[in-house]
């Protein structure tokens, strides 16, 4: 990953078809991200403001985001100041990592206001802050740094503001040849190193770049030094010169790819460091879009989920050493019947036997051949006592049958629950967590955490993942339990058609409509097997069959249904096609 300043460029340049435009809407679905929605002459766009400590970026983003139901006060501030406001102006504050983006409203009693929103994109210290450009206050920002954080730089309503540090290097758009070679000449580091260090907006990874274009370019060039071989200067010129270039004029190739390392990288540039997979866009929205994908939601979720995995997986040792545990009492009770042979041979022989043996050796009248058996004794017991003691061990494994197998049922039907959930939790959004936990505290596996706080209302419902076909058909998706049963047992019709992987856990899919074709069908059986346990599989078994045959046994599990009257078919999951397909997610 490579978001510096080059990138942040590129960015920038893509923006400024904002210019003139108006943000119409501002939402904050998260801590850390805004999305804007702008009318301008390209037509209705959102750009996605992160200031993630992960993943901090800026791009147009065609991904649906589900909103809080109160906006969070950073955001109201935002829609006051902000919303249907003119973009006057959108700059990077010179190759840093750092955009200001001006807007034109009307404030309340119908005078001009101008506000400024200036995005710092720094790793764990990026920030989305709202100024007065004209007094120099910050009206507030997405992430407050108060004094006892930061005695240089504080971010906070009332307080002037202050610009990141600055780290004294050099615009590499601007540096002369004789700078960049006496420079070069006297640094005591590597050309490469030394590339980050001298110039603001230089990741490692171009100043890489431009390091191997040198001594690919030019290898005669290469100067021995103590051993150690170091790029002459005018080959590094010519190379960061040529690059710069491409980068001045705004002349952008967005690319993704794997290094040698196997690692996902990206730029605004081309690289010659891709090893396999290259990918080019159209724009570096896209690229970007494409390259962070899920990963900063993914990213939040392990984190928000790490209590849940632990408490399901904890749960499911438990059931499995149960059925374990079961299945050794099943294999004793199994042999109840022998006990009551040993009863009867013993009530039979009595004669036989006395007080104080250990064993007997008795005719097994029951069997065609009259074969002889041994029988231990209890040598402290009278003959009848023994037989009386074989009596009750069979009686009591014979009863215990009956509980055993209904035991074995519950537990496995459990760890397939756990199972589910477990699966769930590995395709889990944001608000498919909070779901998944409802539910484990509807089902008593999990105290309600918010007893004391605002209750649930009775009409909440659950988040709906819908999808559009190719030929134009919805498609619902349900990600959790709670989901699957108001999709299967709500939403959909009884001739609409439901989808489920075959004896794997999954998701329930709904196709809601009675009339579509062969390609509406596959992209559902697609989107069964790519939310589902065998997303990394191959020819997985999708069953359908229509709503009417589906149902949910009385006292059965959230999420769990039988069905009949279903029809088979086998798929590959293609993250591409499923990608391909318009989606949005609702609230009911």
């Amino acid at each position: 990953m490579a978001l510096d300043g080059i990138v942040t460029r590129a960015i920038v340049h893509e923006l400024q078809g904002c210019i003139g435009g108006r943000i119409s809407k501002i939402h904050q679905p998260n801590g850390h991200d805004v999305v804007l929605t702008l009318r301008a002459q390209r037509g209705n766009s959102k750009l996605l403001v992160s200031a993630s400590p992960t993943y901090p970026r800026v791009h147009y983003t065609e991904k649906t985001f589900l909103n809080p139901t109160e906006a969070p006060m950073f955001c109201m501030l935002l829609r006051k100041h902000c919303e249907g406001a003119i973009i006057e102006n959108i700059r990077q504050i010179g190759m840093e990592r750092i955009i200001h983006i001006d807007v034109r409203q009307r404030d309340e009693l119908g005078d001009v206001s101008v506000k400024r929103i200036i995005i710092e994109l720094m790793g764990r210290h990026s920030n989305i802050i709202l100024l007065d450009p004209i007094t120099e206050t910050i009206l507030d920002g997405i992430h407050h740094v108060t004094p006892s954080i930061s005695s240089y730089r504080v971010v906070m309503p009332g307080f002037s503001y202050t610009a990141p540090p600055e780290q004294h290097k050099s615009n590499p758009l601007e540096i002369s040849k004789t700078a960049f070679e006496n420079s070069y000449t006297t640094a005591e580091e590597d050309a490469s190193r030394w590339l980050v260090n001298a110039f603001s907006g230089l990741s490692p990874l171009i100043a890489g770049e431009i390091t191997a274009r040198a001594v690919a370019a030019d290898s005669e060039k290469l100067t021995s030094t103590e051993g150690e071989y170091r790029i002459e200067a005018e080959a590094l010129w010519n190379t960061f010169e040529s690059l710069m270039g491409l980068v001045k004029n705004n002349a952008y190739t967005p690319v993704t790819g794997m290094n040698a390392k196997g690692k996902m990288i990206f730029s605004a540039i081309q690289l010659q460091s891709i090893q396999e997979g290259e990918k080019t866009y159209d724009t570096i929205s896209k690229c970007m879009e494409d390259y962070y994908g899920d990963k900063a939601e993914r990213d939040t979720v392990k984190q928000r989920v790490s209590d849940l995995l632990r408490f399901l997986q904890n749960e499911r040792s438990k059931n499995i050493k149960k059925l374990d545990n079961l299945n050794k009492d099943l294999l004793e009770a199994d042999d109840a019947d022998k006990f009551r042979l040993w009863g009867e041979l013993l009530f039979a022989s009595l004669h036989q036997v006395n007080k104080g043996d250990k064993t007997a050796q008795l005719v097994n009248f029951y069997d065609e051949d009259q074969a002889t058996i041994t029988i231990q004794l209890d040598p402290l017991l009278t003959p009848s006592d023994n037989a009386q003691r074989y009596f009750k061990r069979y009686n009591k494994y014979k009863n215990s049958l009956a509980v055993i197998h209904d035991q074995l049922g519950k537990t496995k039907d459990e760890i397939a629950y756990l199972d589910n959930l477990l699966q769930q939790l590995s395709i889990a959004s944001m608000n498919d967590i909070e779901e998944i936990r409802d539910e484990l505290v509807q089902q008593g596996y999990l105290r309600d955490r918010n007893k004391k706080g605002k209750k649930k209302k009775k009409n909440d419902r659950p988040t709906v993942h819908q999808f559009t076909s190719s030929e134009g058909i919805d498609i619902l998706v349900g990600k959790n339990n709670l989901q699957n049963e108001y999709v299967t047992n709500r939403l959909a019709s009884a001739n609409d058609t439901w989808l489920h992987t075959k004896d794997i856990p999954g998701s329930h899919v709904v196709i809601r409509s009675t009339d579509f074709g062969e390609a509406t069908l596959e992209e559902a059986a697609q989107l069964a097997a790519y939310f589902s346990q065998a997303k990394e599989s191959s020819s997985v078994p999708v069953d359908y069959t229509f709503i009417r045959h589906v149902r949910k046994p009385s006292g059965a599990k959230p999420g769990f249904v039988i069905y009949d009257h279903q029809k088979t078919l086998f798929v590959t999951p293609n993250e591409e096609l499923i990608k391909s397909l318009p989606s949005t997610i609702k609230n009911g």
